[in-house]
């Protein structure tokens, strides 16, 4: 091949990603669209001639080939995990009184506008785009990555050969989403309700093709794993975000005090209006990285970060019924039945109306018209009745006194203000605790939606969970609208739940203020559902972030004999009860020169990945943090280590080589 041609090639790239950049995310493009359109042609000429030419990062990929089948999974590196709310002032302040507890008076924060898209992770090795995922839980996602590369704002080749997971908001504009709805109008389709379900719809299209027509667009907002780029702060990575070519939103600002912020919020609350594209919120960071590491996280959230809400749109419609439900532990919700009406970007036709005080406080009523408020995510609610628009016609609501579904009496538990069946065998309670037993956190078992627990609740074929792993083919087929493949699929996601590991069961099981997250940190510390079983209320408090409420919800779950014939028989029906995941284990047998040590690590290493090292480190007792405190006892510097090294040297922290690492390492492990 003549080397011209790649020469060529090459330049085509350089000339084409500038300009990509230029338009996309400086939004001043310095070529007319003609020129571009020119140059990739001839880029995809050349290709078409010498497919060797073609690269995973040319400016030709960026509409995928072959449809999918399915998303594969996609394990998050450094959980993505969502943040704690506030809803006003008070909250924002009471939000900056516990950092300055915390760290001291000498902060600042990062402040942020809160895109209304969808949460995704971007991958670069040596700087080219390799994968790009979904939020999902915050610890799996779903891999988008061909959907990704069709929003041009998305680099496919950094401007450096950084190797980095990097965190956005993935955003349909407001003019993409009108021209999508009116085009879905002209094919007589059903419209989006808003720019975020759009743009979640399209990225989770198995056709590339689909999403690369809907004009989508990013603003990036943080890093995975800071510590792994040497900067010190939340503005420095945003600048390092910046400098390689990555689209960030410009309208952050770094506040001094929560004054500042307040203001920041408050100039925004009008703005919003004016922006091109949707925002629900404010997001607020403590700025220095050493102060995030310094407040550490709940099972939930970091303590460093809080999302302002704006406050809630409020319309009015009618109430026509309120429908009662019981929950999965018992509870009675009265829900309000509304006339359809538009809020905050949804259509809205029922609202939460959380408990019987409520109705009777506000004097709620059949046929009232109601002022209802929805922010964000939100659950819509009923705020309260226009008295002055009764016409005589409207009918008080009374709760019953038993169990809709059982007929149990109903019951208010000491300093609950919820009616609660306690019928441990109330078919609602089972119905429910199975549909989430079988969710995508939980056991993930694919094809068990609720119309088919519902279905093989009411053929009398389940009444606990343990029931699931029971089921035949024959019994299966025997259901409306499944087929035999249907049944076939079902009973291999059944199989294949058996292998989860006890995090997923646990959670599965649906002990009260037991999330996901904190059932995987349980089931990192005891391992199994037997040693759990074991566990005294002390024995959990040990545990960070479990607090008294979830220890005493455990120990009392677990004491119940019912439920320890449940544990039984899964076990008999060869479900896993011990914990898969990657071995956090320490030695504690073991006394090594990173027991109870804080450890950074910086700086390219020889012989060890970052991970690798992590994870013997924290095997040998010790701690691994990405940032340098006074707190930090040892850091480990590799190859072209930077502002990491300059910090622990000025704070006289102990500092090792690659190789005192390893040796270290291979001591304990002779």
């Amino acid at each position: 091949m003549d080397p011209s041609i790649q020469k060529r090639v090459q330049e085509l790239h350089d000339k084409l990603n500038q300009y990509n950049y230029e338009y996309h995310v400086l939004d001043q493009p310095s070529v007319p669209d003609s020129e571009y359109d020119q140059l990739l042609n001839e880029l995809k000429e050349i290709e078409q001639q010498y497919p060797e030419l073609i690269t995973e990062d040319s400016p030709t990929q960026r509409v995928g080939g072959a449809v999918l089948e399915q998303f594969s999974k996609v394990e998050h590196r450094t959980p993505m995990l969502s943040l704690g709310n506030a809803f006003n002032e008070a909250d924002l302040r009471d939000f900056d009184r516990k950092v300055r507890q915390a760290v001291g008076d000498n902060i600042a924060y990062s402040c942020e506008l809160k895109i209304d898209g969808l949460a995704v992770s971007l991958r670069y090795e040596n700087g080219v785009f390799m994968q790009g995922a979904t939020r999902g839980d915050g610890s799996v996602g779903e891999d988008i990555t061909a959907n990704l590369k069709t929003i041009r704002s998305i680099p496919l080749r950094l401007k450096n050969p950084l190797s980095i997971e990097v965190r956005g908001e993935a955003f349909m504009p407001k003019s993409s989403f009108v021209k999508l709805n009116e085009e879905k109008e002209k094919r007589e389709e059903a419209a989006f309700a808003n720019p975020r379900n759009a743009a979640a719809g399209s990225l989770r299209q198995l056709d590339p093709r689909i999403a690369a027509s809907r004009n989508l667009d990013i603003f990036l907002y943080g890093i995975g794993d800071p510590g792994e780029t040497g900067i010190n702060s939340q503005s420095e990575g945003m600048q390092l975000l910046n400098e390689n070519g990555l689209k960030t939103n410009p309208e952050r600002k770094t506040c001094g005090t929560i004054e500042e912020v307040i203001d920041y919020v408050n100039s925004w609350v009008e703005k919003r209006a004016e922006l091109q594209y949707d925002i629900d919120g404010i997001v607020i960071k403590v700025d220095s990285l050493s102060q995030q590491e310094e407040l550490g996280f709940t099972a939930k959230s970091p303590r460093w970060a809080i999302a302002y809400k704006f406050p809630a749109e409020e319309v009015i419609t009618i109430l026509h019924d309120i429908e009662l439900s019981i929950g999965r532990t018992g509870v009675l919700t009265p829900t309000a039945i509304l006339e359809p009406v538009r809020v905050a970007g949804t259509t809205v036709q029922r609202a939460s109306l959380h408990n019987e005080d409520l109705i009777r406080e506000k004097d709620i009523r059949l046929g009232d018209h109601v002022i209802v408020k929805k922010a964000g995510d939100i659950i819509p609610e009923v705020v309260s009745v226009i008295t002055d628009r009764r016409t005589g016609d409207e009918k008080e609501f009374t709760m019953p006194t038993h169990c809709p579904a059982c007929d149990s009496e109903l019951e208010r538990l000491e300093g609950e203000v919820a009616l609660r069946c306690l019928n441990p065998k109330c078919p609602a309670q089972i119905q429910e605790g199975l549909t989430h037993f079988v969710s995508r956190n939980a056991m993930n078992i694919d094809g068990l939606g609720e119309k088919v627990i519902a279905q093989l609740f009411k053929e009398n074929l389940i009444e606990d969970v343990a029931d699931l792993y029971r089921l035949t083919k024959e019994q299966l087929i025997q259901l409306e609208r499944m087929g035999e493949k249907s049944v076939e699929n079902l009973l291999t996601a059944i199989e294949a739940s058996k292998k989860n590991s006890m995090e997923k069961l646990l959670f599965g099981l649906g002990i009260r203020h037991v999330g996901a997250k904190a059932a995987k940190t349980i089931s990192e510390h005891f391992r199994s559902i037997d040693k759990l079983r074991e566990a005294t209320v002390d024995d959990l408090l040990q545990i960070d972030e479990i607090g008294n409420k979830m220890a005493d919800a455990i120990v009392t779950y677990f004491e119940n004999e019912e439920v320890q014939e449940l544990i039984e028989e899964l076990r008999e029906n060869g479900v896993n009860l011990t914990y898969t995941g990657p071995k956090k284990e320490r030695m504690e047998s073991v006394e090594s020169a990173f027991t109870g040590k804080t450890i950074v690590l910086t700086g390219k290493l020889a012989q060890l990945t970052r991970d690798e090292a992590k994870e013997k480190i924290e095997l040998l007792g010790g701690k691994v943090t990405g940032s340098v405190s006074k707190k930090t006892d040892l850091l480990v510097a590799g190859e072209d280590a930077g502002s990491k090294l300059t910090k622990a040297q000025d704070l006289n922290i102990t500092i090792w080589d690659e190789q005192q690492l390893i040796d270290e390492i291979t001591k304990q492990e002779v």
